[in-house]
């Protein structure tokens, strides 16, 4: 032991601290100060975590660039609680509405939510607001009134009253429920409460859950949905991705440990990728940003790439510790060796994510930032400060011994250990022909599933929780037993001032209201002529005979005047057309905004409009189409950026292609694995691919590097592939699989959406390090020969890298020769 200290000290000796490229003799040099810089930023950094919050916005959650919304957000003050809204079913489990303790109990909690903060309070809606009036053909004409009867009190009479005015009012279905069991409370909310600031889904979630414990215990059931209460569910289900990612941490920690057995270098590596993390979390609210539940998974993914790029730069310290060298000298050969490498792998991950903002959606564009920032840090953590602290704390001798044994037992013919003899007949004809015929057959099959891939939501209610969560109960409750959805799409029709009731225009919307009537997915639907219809047999005693679209002007004018404001507005300039759906399904949104789409091509004139589109179901419809023509847009981006990092790093098209094409085949057999698992492409979904793309492309790039320069030294593809798995190939099987198996167990997860992630970013894991594993050498075996050629008759030392040229002095026992030359 005493004799190898010696020479390892003698090696320090005799290596030049002036060698190496200018950025490796600033940062190796001057190791104290990287060291004081990073420990000053991690302080700062974790001190703004503290100020870190979890929220989101409605408005980060839609296109706001999308026509439709633009549309949308035009006349969103003349609309009636079409965007961000709560619905609060009020159920007596002991018999219908009309029960004076019931109405009682109602009106509190409608005075409650009345005051609570964000809600738009001019256009709440319940039994026991002004606006929700009846109107009705009595001897005197026209009339109507709010359905609460003046000087209620309770009594049989004033229920009698309730009745009959509920019964006039067309509210059955809406804000009544069709059996009478129950009613709801409409709360539109304001994207800011009265004193400026955003509104707090969170914090709104407990209080609707503290008012849904309090008055259930006085005997109603509360039934709760809306996008506010999505968000605070999941934001509530945030502590579970905490417990996960605690637990991918310890796993990757016991799985690092079991492959170096060395404590200090695998608490150096994760404790390294925690601190990127730190930073990534200290930095959002220093700029001004919020996680929020779909980029919740960024910090564990910025781990996740850090881990990967630490293990390397680990792996490497720890062989040429093995080999003799003092650990400052491997820590500075490793960096001299992968930096460069590395540095285009995280650039290959930042572009990915980077491209995500090509999408006009707030959330995933937020979510790029994050992640690509996230990932930059990771050059300043693991390739600069990982090495400079193993150089200080190095690794044990007993683990870096056991590093080198497979490289040994080659070295002295021993047998190779049998996943390496495996991996390495992929170099072989035969065995590369099957590969690729293997993978080519899965891409066929995988392609072939995959345009069967839709997009937007395939199942009701809210596909990022559960299917027995509260939350997706109560919104079945309220499909079941109102006529009229909470998945509304509103159309809106601009005419002229003063004629919204002019009967030419009222009579297209008559003729559009009758066709979506007849589409599969269309359950109701209300408009201004629809109401014209309902009074004409009104006035006409009921007479069915008589329920028909009524062509005088007069009468039109006259009906419209008692309207509800809901369709028209107040300069009468507007019409809503209101069409309530069965769901929000993907080929549900289709049918309906593609049938007036053509309505309003064949129909729209100067003076009337019809725009798509308001309500929950609009919303959705313009979000699926800019997911939709951005899903392959982002992916060409994604493939176009690592393209060109490729090239820039391996000056050959050959060597790009072998490591494009497993990703390529990885990307198509996880569209194929959504459509088997039933997730469609949308919000929380469109960034999987690009982060596939993005870890995947780091095992390739590290496998590959090192193949190349056993290439060039003149070595076969065998014992090129062979060394590359010795020195970069099994840490990206240790990490694909730690990582993979960390991951995995997202999928008892409460939320929905991170369980699918969970599978699916599992599944890049493992698909991504087999593809470069398997598919790598195979398709080198055919693409790469030229490269062979090339450098067997161009041996020239000039062609050799620095890390092929320490590869060689290794080899022939020349440590110290190797030193002074590098």
């Amino acid at each position: 032991m005493t004799t190898r200290k010696t020479d390892i000290n003698q090696n320090l000796r005799g290596f030049d601290l002036k060698s190496g490229s200018m950025l490796e003799r600033v940062i190796f040099n001057h190791r104290w100060f990287v060291l004081m810089l990073c420990a000053l930023a991690t302080v700062l950094l974790g001190y703004q975590t503290m100020r870190l919050e979890l929220g989101a916005s409605f408005e980060k959650m839609i296109p706001q660039a999308h026509p439709y919304v633009q549309n949308f957000t035009k006349h969103e003050n003349d609309l009636m609680g079409l965007g961000d809204v709560i619905r609060i079913a009020v159920e007596n489990p002991r018999g219908s509405i009309y029960d004076a303790d019931y109405l009682e109990t109602l009106r509190q909690l409608n005075d409650e939510v009345f005051l609570l903060p964000g809600v738009n309070r001019s256009q709440m809606k319940s039994l026991w607001t002004p606006n929700t009036r009846w109107t009705g053909v009595t001897e005197f004409g026209l009339e109507g009134g709010p359905v609460i009867p003046e000087g209620y009190d309770g009594s049989q009479r004033s229920l009698d009253q309730l009745a009959a005015n509920i019964a006039r009012s067309g509210e059955v279905g809406q804000i009544v429920a069709e059996d009478y069991r129950s009613s709801i409370i409409f709360l539109p909310l304001l994207a800011q409460t009265p004193d400026g600031e955003g509104l707090n889904y969170g914090e709104l979630g407990d209080r609707l859950e503290e008012l849904r414990s309090r008055y259930e215990e006085q005997g109603v059931y509360i039934h709760v949905t809306g996008f506010a209460k999505l968000i605070s569910d999941l934001i509530e289900g945030v502590s579970s991705v905490m417990l996960f990612f605690a637990i991918t941490i310890v796993t990757a920690s016991l799985f690092i440990f079991a492959f170096t057995r060395c404590w200090r270098s695998t608490l150096l590596v994760v404790l390294v990728s925690l601190v990127a993390v730190t930073w990534l979390l200290g930095l959002l609210p220093t700029l001004g940003y919020v996680l929020d539940p779909y980029s919740i998974l960024v910090p564990f993914l910025v781990f996740a790439i850090g881990l990967s790029h630490g293990s390397q730069k680990m792996n490497g310290i720890m062989q040429d510790v093995g080999r003799g060298m003092h650990k400052l000298v491997a820590a500075r050969l490793t960096f001299r060796r992968l930096f460069v490498v590395g540095v285009t792998a995280l650039l290959s991950d930042a572009v990915g994510f980077a491209v995500l903002l090509v999408i006009d959606i707030g959330a995933i564009q937020q979510l790029a930032l994050a992640a690509s920032l996230g990932v930059g840090l990771l050059i300043f953590s693991n390739l600069i400060l990982l090495p400079v602290l193993l150089s200080y704390v190095g690794v044990s001798d007993s683990a870096a011994v056991r590093s080198l044994k497979a490289e040994q037992a080659d070295l002295t013919g021993l047998a190779r250990h049998p996943v390496w003899r495996f991996l390495d007949l992929f170099t072989t004809k035969r065995w590369a022909i099957c590969a690729i015929s293997v993978a080519v057959l899965f891409g066929g099959l995988g392609y072939s599933i995959s345009t069967q891939l839709k997009v937007g939501d395939l199942d009701p209610g809210a596909p990022e929780l559960r299917a027995d969560s509260t939350y997706n109960r109560d919104i079945a409750f309220m499909n079941g037993v109102y006529g009229a959805s909470s998945d509304v799409l509103a159309i809106m029709v601009e005419t002229p001032t003063g004629y919204c009731s002019d009967y030419a225009t009222l009579n297209k919307v008559d003729a559009l209201e009758w066709e979506l009537r007849q589409l599969k997915g269309v359950e109701g639907t209300n408009t201004l002529s629809l109401l014209n219809r309902r009074m004409l047999a009104g006035l006409n005693e009921g007479s069915p005979k008589w329920y028909e679209f009524n062509h005088n002007q007069q009468m039109l004018n006259l009906v419209t005047s008692s309207a509800p404001r809901g369709l028209y507005n107040d300069s009468c300039s507007l019409l809503t057309l209101y069409v309530y759906l069965s769901d929000h399904e993907a080929d549900t949104l289709t049918r309906v905004v593609e049938h007036v789409e053509a309505f309003a091509a064949a129909n729209n004139t100067d003076d009337v409009k019809f725009l798509l589109a308001a309500g929950t179901a609009g919303i959705n419809a313009a979000t699926n189409i800019v997911v939709g023509e951005a899903w392959h847009k982002m992916t060409l981006l994604v493939y176009g950026a690592v393209f060109l990092l490729c090239m820039l790093t391996f000056r050959s098209w050959r060597a790009v292609l072998v490591a494009m094409l497993p990703l390529f085949l990885v990307s198509i057999l996880a569209e194929a694995l959504m459509v088997v698992l039933g997730i469609g492409v949308k919000v929380a979904t469109l960034p999987v691919i690009a982060l596939g793309v993005g870890i995947g492309v780091d095992y390739a790039l590290y496998i590959l590097s090192v193949t190349l320069n056993q290439l060039r030294e003149g070595r076969s593809l065998s014992e090129a592939y062979y060394r590359a798995l010795l020195l970069t190939g099994k840490v990206v099987m240790l990490i694909g699989a730690t990582l993979a198996i960390g991951v995995v167990t997202w999928t008892f997860s409460p939320i929905k959406f991170q369980a699918d992630m969970g599978l699916m970013l599992a599944f890049m894991f493992i698909g991504n390090m087999l593809a470069a594993l398997i598919l790598l050498p195979a398709l080198a075996r055919f693409l790469l020969k030229v490269e062979v050629r090339k450098t067997e008759k161009t041996s020239d030392s000039t062609e050799l890298g620095s890390g092929a040229q320490e590869l060689n002095c290794r080899e022939s026992n020349k440590e110290s020769t190797c030193i002074s030359a590098s």
